[in-house]
């Protein structure tokens, strides 16, 4: 359990955020994996003021945590858990951080890391720019993930989107130089929004590593990345597809400071 942190003055978010939090009931599967799993895979988040804030002193130190020191990865919006959970446990030499808002999601999260026994896989049910901005350490991630958000594809929503202006200083303050920035959606207009936005950012440069092609992984000039092999097929992918949208995935590498 974290320090008990002094209560913050009482205030209201200043951005939208991009998500509608909406109420939905668990299974009773899910409620017992929230009752007996929890403990295992949640970081107890201190809260400001709302239900899913950060407290600004607030702080998730990986190596506490994990109880060792390995790579990390952070996976923003991992919905019902199926890419970090599969990604878990492929890589048990590797620490990866679920950061999700949804309960439902969380447990069945929870759920599925036990059945496959990856005890290298932490939760967080937080705002992730929250989590971004301050409760992981500077330079504490490895990598960072962020697949299929939601597109808030009405233009009098799209401020509710992730990836907007100032996105990249809050992704690059939580990589490392050299991290990894990986992003995939199935809206065009989004992907678009995207590489505005990061190819922007003075924290970013574009980066095809992982590419299959040779000769992708060396055109940091081209349109998209190559699909990232370690992303697994997801419901929202299949979705995507069925629906006749491409795919764009996005690679970016954080720039080394100052």
């Amino acid at each position: 359990m974290p320090e008990e942190l002094p209560e913050a003055e009482p205030a209201f978010r200043k951005q939208p955020v991009s998500f509608v939090r909406r109420s939905g009931r668990m299974s009773e599967a899910q409620d017992r994996a929230w009752a007996e799993l929890a403990p295992q895979y949640l970081f107890d988040v201190p809260r400001d003021v709302a239900s899913t804030s950060v407290h600004p002193d607030a702080r998730l130190v990986p190596a506490e945590v994990y109880g060792r020191e390995a790579p990390l990865t952070v996976e923003i919006g991992s919905g019902q858990g199926h890419a970090i959970v599969s990604a878990a446990t492929a890589h048990p030499e590797r620490d990866f951080l679920a950061v999700e808002v949804f309960r439902a999601g969380l447990a069945r999260t929870m759920l599925d890391a036990d059945r496959a026994g990856a005890r290298n896989l932490r939760l967080v049910e937080a705002n992730a720019p929250e989590v971004l901005e301050t409760l992981l350490p500077e330079g504490s991630a490895d990598e960072v993930w962020v697949f299929f958000p939601d597109p808030w594809h009405k233009s009098r929503h799209n401020k509710r989107r992730l990836v907007k202006e100032g996105f990249g200083a809050l992704a690059g303050r939580a990589l490392r130089d050299g991290g990894v920035l990986r992003l995939a959606t199935d809206w065009e207009d989004y992907a678009l929004q995207m590489r505005e936005v990061l190819d922007g950012a003075p924290e970013f440069e574009r980066a095809f590593d992982g590419a299959s092609d040779p000769d992708q992984a060396s055109d940091p000039d081209g349109d998209w990345a190559p699909r990232f092999e370690g992303r697994v097929m997801t419901a929202f992918e299949r979705k995507g597809l069925n629906k006749g949208r491409d795919i764009r995935d996005l690679t970016y590498r954080r720039v080394p400071r100052g």
